[in-house]
């Protein structure tokens, strides 16, 4: 004796099953509540990023475009929010107050092996929607690097990430509430 099975095959109509993703994938984007990237938005549409002073005392040409630049290009990628001059909903004020490169680790004839190249950046953020979680704060990151290079030889790399590190900081402590 043999079994016969059937099987039920359920098609969506194919019209309205796109139509229905395509609101979908709309629709979540732009609600303000929540991004893939884990930044909460809750209550903001428009968010400003004041320019970056460089109140070091080293001063690196471009580090301030850089580091404003980067946030900048970082709120475009990882939320919906209006970037706008003047003051938004949100806002990124700041300044660099450090920047420099000092031994880290000495080697047994009491030289330095290791150096450790710093940038520090002391930045106010503003949330108009829920002011406690606005702050004032100050993000530090370091690269070490051998004391047989010089540091001309190494700075813009070294530079590139620890400005990557600090972008990645500032933007987590604004909206990313983990």
């Amino acid at each position: 004796m043999k079994l016969k099975c059937s099987y039920i095959v359920l098609k969506p109509e194919l019209p309205a099953f796109m139509l229905l993703t395509v609101l979908l994938a709309l629709a979540l984007p732009g609600c303000g509540i929540y991004s893939f990237s884990g930044a909460s938005t809750t209550g903001l549409s428009s968010v400003s990023i004041q320019y970056f002073q460089n109140r070091a005392s080293l001063v690196q040409p471009g580090l301030s475009q850089t580091i404003t630049d980067e946030l900048i290009d970082k709120c475009k990628a990882q939320t919906n929010l209006a970037i706008v001059n003047g003051l938004g909903d949100a806002n990124f004020e700041g300044e660099i107050i450090d920047y420099n490169t000092r031994p880290h680790t000495v080697s047994a004839d009491a030289s330095a092996a290791v150096n450790r190249f710093t940038i520090s950046v002391r930045v106010k953020f503003t949330n108009v929607a829920d002011p406690e979680k606005s702050f004032e704060q100050t993000f530090s990151r370091f690269e070490d690097y051998s004391s047989m290079s010089n540091l001309s030889d190494v700075e813009t790399e070294l530079s590139e990430k620890i400005v990557e590190m600090l972008v990645e900081d500032i933007f987590n402590a604004a909206f990313v509430n983990w």
